[in-house]
């Protein structure tokens, strides 16, 4: 690929700004850190995140229609003053149900679902615009999407191009939403033969406010907290599995996902590293095209603050604005068929310029930023009208080549203009995975369940069967690699790339093998004949049992959250338990019935336990922690109290709190006289565990274990390879973890014991390079500490990871070991 002007520019002024430390740095001042303040320095507070629930006025009538127009009278909301798009002359969320409401009754051309809630109980709409249907000519078009799928052509004359424009994701980049209320209010309205053409050939999909909630409040996370344009492979958030479900729904032909705010408008294609698993030689053909022509309506448009939209592929230095990992909406979307972009806006209007601008000022650039919308809205739409037979030709060989096991393409330097080998990327496909229970059967569960909700295909075996030699029992889980969306589930399964070598720097996270972290046992088949008689999965069977014969203690060992929900649940009913250093929690024999219940109700398996272990009780964790974990603690069943420096100065009780978790805007030396000796008072009787630089910064700060730490590369992230320890954390966990700002603990003291360590080869998938001055890279870590546990001087038990065992909800594998130190810590 060409580096222009502009990008070698960016990057030699990139290291005339490096810091004086060394440390390698991206070039780009509009990139968002992927592990920034949110998760380090702010703690997520009860308080912060605790917006009731909004209350509706109504209730939602849909028409029950199966062909086009589908109408809803939509519910309405009360008026809100305070919704941040007001002070924008933008659309307040309120006023969103009454105009779609009046658009319906004018025109038959415009469709209102609502296919969702956010957190807080927001209404999420579909608005399709298309020309009138039977319901007999919409199952033709469905059946023309699932033989598209397949792989087998349809009468492109007769198929109606889908497209899917998707909307404010980010809650405080709000245009997207006011620059598709445009094109809907022109597309229901025009009488003009174009745009009646149009509609006939094509079903435009807008997701309208894909945040409503960050809408409102004038955020880019959800109301928990989240990214949501960081979840689309994890699928933590409502707002997330909504969308989804509209992309695999819909399998558009081409989908924009409209951001903001980068200075002149950017419009994807990415940078290289292109992630390995598309067939990109489909894509790039017309997502190259595509965006030309976007960047050419975005300049006839005549703004001087967009008169130079920047195109990453063309346009930034290797990694800058890569699209390598499939979290990203446009990203995640091509693995279902799209030629797909994000577009970036070029007028900030949010944070700091929120509150610091005028009025006046603030409503001239949403404007400019509303008609950079509009026309990458209109340009996509005449793109595709144009080319809509190759597009649904592609689309379709796509699927094919998936179904057929095919090897992707050779893409040729000058395949599109710029095109070279740091644009190649490529795998080979296995042959098969296959997923049993044998770790833990509720995490493979888990694992197909997530699978096939991305309309990844899964088979249960029937019968037993021999693949590669190895003997696999009925019930065991297939996933055949010769499937239409062979990418989407290799993304999932593969192990990943450790691409250090390939970039100087990426934009987010470079691993998440959801193989190696989600816990459950499953086999790679590189090749070999594929026979075994099976059924496809909708849903993974039931796993819960109790495997015990009456009048015997039951044993629970703690591999997965669902193990640790089961516990807690068990905890708040009031029943004695049990533990045992080796993770294992034993339930009375008197306490059958309740076993039985949790089994059921998680699906965890009890076996037979083995006399001893201390008493548990269910534990209260005050949580100074990012949203994420906060998520995890709860959604595992611990009773959490959040807290910050500014809750601890302001006064805590800490009667009724077992372990204190650090992992995000606690700092010791900013805690008044009051604060610390209450502190210093629970550390008499408490534990400890922390996560991160601003964890062992307070361990140090507190004076609780000698153990040094020392921070790896800070851009460092990926799936790490781990030799575990023996001890209450480390026994019986996965082989693998995840860091994102890795850390390590040397000069251990006395009676420190390392629970886990990085492996001689420390990077499994991801990225993690060493400073410019060569400090903080992967042989740095390897075999060093990364989790160590303790007890300090006044007693308190304590557990540092220099991990990241709870990154964004995704390392499912990984919560076990937070239980298990929480567990552990908290018992005296």
């Amino acid at each position: 690929m060409r580096r222009t002007l502009l990008a070698v520019l960016l990057a030699v002024a990139a290291a005339v700004a490096a810091p004086a430390n060394g440390s390698a740095q991206p070039s780009s001042t509009d990139r968002e850190p992927g592990n920034g303040p949110e998760r380090n320095e702010v703690a997520t507070l009860d308080s912060a995140l605790g917006a009731l629930s909004v209350q509706a006025r109504g209730e939602n009538r849909a028409d029950r229609s199966q062909g086009y127009p589908r109408r809803t009278t939509l519910r309405t909301y009360p008026e809100n003053p305070a919704d941040k798009a007001i002070k924008l002359g933008l659309a307040p969320y309120h006023s969103l149900a009454p105009k779609l409401n009046a658009l319906q009754q004018r025109s038959n051309r415009v469709s209102v679902e609502v296919v969702g809630q956010s957190g807080l109980g927001r209404d999420l709409y579909l608005v399709t615009l298309t020309a009138p249907e039977s319901p007999a000519e919409t199952r033709v078009q469905e059946r023309f999407r699932a033989t598209i799928e397949e792989g087998r052509s349809v009468p492109a004359g007769l198929y109606k191009a889908p497209i899917w424009i998707n909307n404010n994701i980010h809650g405080d980049e709000w245009e997207g939403t006011d620059g598709a209320l445009r094109v809907i209010e022109h597309l229901a309205t025009s009488n003009d033969r174009e745009t009646q053409d149009l509609l006939r050939r094509s079903r435009i999909y807008f997701n309208l406010t894909a945040n409503p909630d960050g809408r409102v409040a004038g955020t880019r996370a959800n109301a928990a907290g989240f990214d949501l344009n960081r979840d689309f492979v994890t699928s933590s958030q409502p707002e997330n599995r909504v969308m989804q479900d509209i992309v695999e729904r819909t399998q558009p032909l081409m989908m924009l996902d409209q951001h903001g705010y980068v200075a002149n408008t950017l419009i994807e294609p990415t940078t290289p590293p292109h992630g390995q698993n598309y067939d990109f030689d489909l894509y790039i053909k017309h997502g190259y095209e595509g965006g030309l022509l976007m960047e050419k309506a975005v300049q006839a448009l005549g703004h001087p603050e967009a008169a130079k939209p920047e195109i990453p592929f063309r346009d930034y230095p290797v990694g800058e604005w890569d699209g390598w990992a499939p979290i990203y909406t446009a990203q995640y979307s091509m693995y279902h068929g799209a030629i797909s972009y994000t577009i970036e806006i070029p007028m900030r209007v949010n944070r700091a310029d929120y509150d610091a601008l005028p009025a006046a000022e603030l409503q001239r650039r949403s404007k400019i930023n509303t008609d950079v919308v509009e026309a990458t809205i209109e340009t996509t739409l005449d793109y595709v009208d144009d080319n809509r037979r190759s597009l649904i030709a592609g689309q379709t060989e796509m699927f094919r080549r998936g179904a057929a096991g095919e090897a992707q393409r050779y893409i040729p330097d000058g395949f599109v203009p710029g095109f070279g080998p740091e644009d190649r990327f490529r795998t080979e496909f296995p042959r098969a995975y296959v997923i049993t229970g044998d770790r833990s059967a509720p995490a493979a569960a888990r694992l197909v369940d997530q699978l096939v909700r991305h309309d990844v295909r899964v088979e249960r075996a029937e019968k037993p069967f021999t693949l590669g030699g190895k003997r696999y029992p009925a019930g065991s889980y297939v996933v055949d690699m010769h499937q239409p969306k062979r990418g989407l589930a290799n993304v999932m399964l593969e192990q990943g790339s450790d691409i250090s070598g390939k970039a100087p720097v990426m934009y987010d996270i470079s691993g998440w093998s959801h193989r190696l972290l989600w816990g459950a046992s499953v086999d790679v088949h590189r090749s070999g004949r594929l026979h075994f008689d099976g059924e496809p999965v909708t849903a993974a069977a039931p796993t819960g049992d109790v495997g015990v014969a009456p009048g015997a203690d039951l044993a629970l060992t703690l591999t997965d959250p669902r193990d640790v929900s089961a516990v807690n649940d068990l905890l708040s009913r009031g029943i004695e338990l049990r533990r045992h250093d080796d993770g294992t929690v034993v339930v009375p024999a008197a306490e059958r019935a309740a076993a039985k219940e949790a089994a059921d109700r998680y699906g965890v398996r009890f076996t037979a336990a083995k006399p001893g272990g201390v008493a548990l009780q269910r534990k209260t964790v005050a949580a100074a922690v990012s949203a994420d974990e906060l998520q995890v603690l709860r959604e595992s069943g611990f009773d959490v109290r959040t807290i910050s420096t500014a809750v601890l100065n302001a006064g805590f009780d800490w009667s009724r709190i077992d372990v204190l978790y650090v992992g995000s805007g606690l700092n010791h030396a900013q805690l008044n006289a009051a604060a610390k000796a209450g502190l210093d008072a629970f550390l008499q009787r408490g534990g400890v565990v922390t996560r991160g630089a601003t964890g062992s910064r307070f361990n140090t700060d507190a004076k609780l274990l000698q153990a040094t730490p020392v921070a790896g590369w800070e851009d460092a992230n990926g799936v790490v390879n781990v030799v575990n320890g023996t001890g209450p954390v480390g026994t019986g966990a996965l082989p693998h973890s995840f860091v994102y700002s890795p850390q390590w603990f040397t000069d251990l003291g006395a009676g420190v014991a390392v629970e886990q360590r990085y492996g001689s080869t420390v990077l499994a998938a991801g990225h993690w390079r060493a400073r410019d001055n060569g400090t903080g890279g992967q042989d740095a870590a390897a075999g060093q500490a990364a989790v160590v546990s303790g007890t300090a001087a006044n007693g308190a038990k304590v557990v540092l990871f220099g991990t990241e065992p709870m990154f964004r909800d995704h390392p499912k594998g990984l919560y076990a070991q937070v239980a298990r130190a929480i567990f552990w810590t908290g018992t005296r």
